[in-house]
């Protein structure tokens, strides 16, 4: 590190700013946020620029070299690495979790939704906050028959891909219908775009129900519910669930780091877990840029992960980070 560092503060002059375009993912905006900022407190002669436009447009803008590297919440598939000039390699940053977010006026409690009714609400068949699937899970509470307002994105999300790829493994009707993908074909409802428009839409619209990572709904003072796991329980999200969804995984993570955590066994987990990925080019022909990326990667994943649960992100395993710290080596 320190020699990387020695090697940064003569590669970079004094007198010079290099500026390092990114763009992809709103859901790890919020922690990408504070790392570049608090990385170019560190450097101030390196400049990283990310633009929060959703994973799919991340990965074009990559694809297309008009940025230096993109972000995802959907591991790049096969098709879509081979129409890539230069390989992009997955570098996990934290996990998080996506949420079901509501406003339902005179409603306190803090709601239970199965995997059947949440398939069934944005497949457009449960169409009513009293709907018997709702109420069973719910005892007690007062759900009203007003209408439910299905609110999703409207943008290639990275979001979409975590909350279609949970209800692809826990409904058949819902993965023969719709299937997974950072785009899908919705049945019923009102896009959004971004986390930012999604949230502001559940919040400005009464009887509403969306999708969101975690912090979103925090930072906006929403509701959002349990979600019943792979083992039946239900589970509130949060670092320690997070971190449940991800154990598995993180003993048997692939090399090239992509990797699904949606419905992970565990009686802690939470079921709309994922990690979120930097795509960094494998060749880089800019050296000051290389330099910049790969110093900042390695920083990310020392000092960088303890800003990650104070923005209600969970950090990442250390054989994890062990892993990608080897794998940083590969960047050319």
């Amino acid at each position: 590190m320190r020699l990387a560092l020695c090697l940064f503060a003569l590669l970079v002059p004094l007198s010079a700013q290099t500026l390092v375009n990114g763009a992809g993912a709103t859901f790890p905006y919020p922690i990408y946020s504070k790392w570049f900022d608090e990385y170019h407190k560190l450097h101030p002669d390196a400049q990283i620029n990310y633009q929060s436009i959703g994973s799919g447009g991340g990965i074009r803008q990559l694809q297309a070299g008009t940025v230096d590297f993109g972000a995802t919440d959907q591991p790049m598939n096969e098709e879509q690495l081979g129409k890539s000039s230069i390989k992009p390699l997955h570098f996990p940053t934290v996990m998080g979790a996506v949420v079901a977010t509501y406003n339902l006026p005179g409603v306190e409690a803090e709601l239970n939704f199965t995997p059947e009714a949440l398939a069934g609400i944005f497949l457009g068949k449960i169409k009513k906050w009293n709907d018997p699937l709702l109420v069973k899970a719910n005892p007690g509470v007062p759900l009203p028959a007003n209408d439910i307002l299905v609110v999703h994105r409207s943008d290639g999300s990275g979001t979409t891909y975590i909350w279609t790829d949970y209800l692809s493994k826990t409904s058949p009707e819902w993965k023969t219908q719709v299937g997974s993908g950072t785009s899908v074909n919705w049945p019923t409802g009102l896009g959004a775009k971004g986390n930012e428009g999604v949230a502001g839409m559940v919040k400005q619209s009464q009887y509403s129900l969306g999708y969101v990572e975690l912090i979103y709904a925090i930072q906006n003072k929403m509701a959002y519910g349990r979600v019943r796991n792979a083992a039946g329980q239900f589970i509130q999200p949060d670092l320690a669930s997070v971190t449940a969804a991800a154990a598995g995984a993180a003993a048997d993570m692939p090399a090239d780091f992509r990797v699904s955590i949606t419905n992970a066994p565990g009686k802690g987990a939470y079921p709309i877990s994922s990690f979120t990925w930097l795509l960094i080019p494998s060749q880089i022909m800019d050296a000051t840029k290389k330099l910049i990326l790969t110093d900042f990667l390695r920083w990310m994943l020392g000092p960088g992960q303890k800003m990650a649960e104070p923005l209600s992100y969970a950090p990442l395993p250390k054989s994890v980070v062990a892993a990608e710290l080897k794998a940083v080596a590969a960047i050319q």
